[in-house]
């Protein structure tokens, strides 16, 4: 069972996820917290394998919570829930140790393949959020990429990167480019290894801070 500990200062919001986790095979909801500092506060004494973090919340916002989790317990997992998320905001969360972001309006099975990534220690963006990312790095259009790849990359692991900060996933990238899943997942592992990225979250902001955009 993945242990998922909710953290919304919105009693509705709180309750209707649990509800909603509890039709879900394999994830058990062990606490909900209103705000911040309670949710820090549950998952020391919880340790739960994700929480599903809002990012505004009194006292104590998502991303100092999130900070102070991770700070405590390196092993557990953030996932964003977002409504409005303004473009600091979402690039702090990232800074401070949130593996994926979801907008509120995701469906049942869209939350549960997040929440199962992410606890597999795998990176989860919404497209709609990747935009917040754009901003975050760039006033207008992102920076023209160097003729020289960064990073001793290859044209090919340029092209995957760039699908990345577009949101495909690697069937889709494979689709895309006419190889296989295998061969994508080799260009990641490398790019990941020559970038110093630990996951697509971290290869995501790397991508448009270098001008890895389409």
């Amino acid at each position: 069972m993945i242990r998922v500990l909710i953290a919304d200062d919105q009693r509705v919001v709180r309750e209707g996820l649990a509800t909603l986790l509890a039709l879900l095979p394999d994830i058990e909801v062990v606490a909900a917290a209103s705000d911040g500092d309670e949710a820090v506060a549950l998952a020391a004494e919880l340790s739960p394998d994700i929480v599903l973090m809002d990012l505004r919340m009194p006292r104590c916002d998502g991303v100092e919570a999130t900070r102070r989790m991770r700070a405590a317990n390196a092993d557990i997992k953030v996932l964003m829930l977002t409504t409005y998320a303004d473009d600091r905001s979402v690039v702090d969360a990232l800074r401070a140790g949130a593996r994926g972001y979801l907008t509120k309006d995701a469906g049942a099975d869209e939350i549960r393949e997040a929440i199962q990534q992410v606890t597999a220690g795998e990176a989860v963006i919404d497209p709609s959020v990747q935009r917040h990312i754009v901003d975050a790095f760039a006033s207008g259009r992102p920076r023209a990429r160097s003729s020289t790849l960064p990073d001793g990359l290859t044209e090919r692991e340029a092209e995957v990167l760039t699908l990345i900060a577009n949101g495909l996933s690697n069937a889709e990238i494979a689709e895309r480019l006419v190889v296989t899943e295998p061969t994508v997942k080799s260009h990641i592992n490398h790019l990941f290894a020559k970038t110093g990225v630990r996951d697509r979250a971290q290869a995501v902001t790397y991508a448009y801070k270098h001008g890895f955009a389409s």
